[in-house]
């Protein structure tokens, strides 16, 4: 985790504990950072997101860099509580296994589940992605 993660990680739970609040999506703090990420994503986020906007899988509705406590996602259904990951170089290692654990073990905890794909899989095998994520609809 680095430190902005932790920071922001921090702030979170001092912000959850002095509200008494259980407001997990789209934190404020997270918003500019969302914004951000949203006018720049990668070629791997373009090419899946060009599949999923406008309730184009099976006409679920999906979000680009929705935030769900400390963690932005790079795709998120809300009715099917559905995460999507992309993984790129920055995911490789032991560091970012831990981080990525510690992610999906707190968005389980609110029901929702993470799907991983790398991003050279959306680059050369796009419809066999698609169709996995059809596969975890509800």
């Amino acid at each position: 985790m680095s430190r902005s993660d932790g920071v922001v990680c921090h702030r979170f739970a001092v912000a959850m504990r002095s509200s008494g609040m259980r407001r997990y999506h789209n934190f404020p703090e997270l918003k500019l950072r969302r914004r951000n990420l949203r006018s720049s994503l990668t070629p791997a986020e373009a090419v899946l997101w060009k599949h999923l906007q406008s309730r184009q899988l099976e006409g679920r509705k999906f979000r680009r860099q929705h935030s769900v406590g400390p963690y932005i996602l790079d795709f998120y259904c809300p009715e099917a509580k559905l995460a999507i990951e992309l993984d790129g170089a920055a995911h490789d290692g032991v560091a970012a296994d831990e981080v990525d654990r510690m992610r999906e073990k707190f968005l389980g905890s609110l029901g929702i589940r993470v799907l991983r794909f790398e991003n050279r899989d959306v680059m050369t095998n796009l419809e066999s992605v698609l169709l996995h994520i059809r596969d975890h609809f509800a």
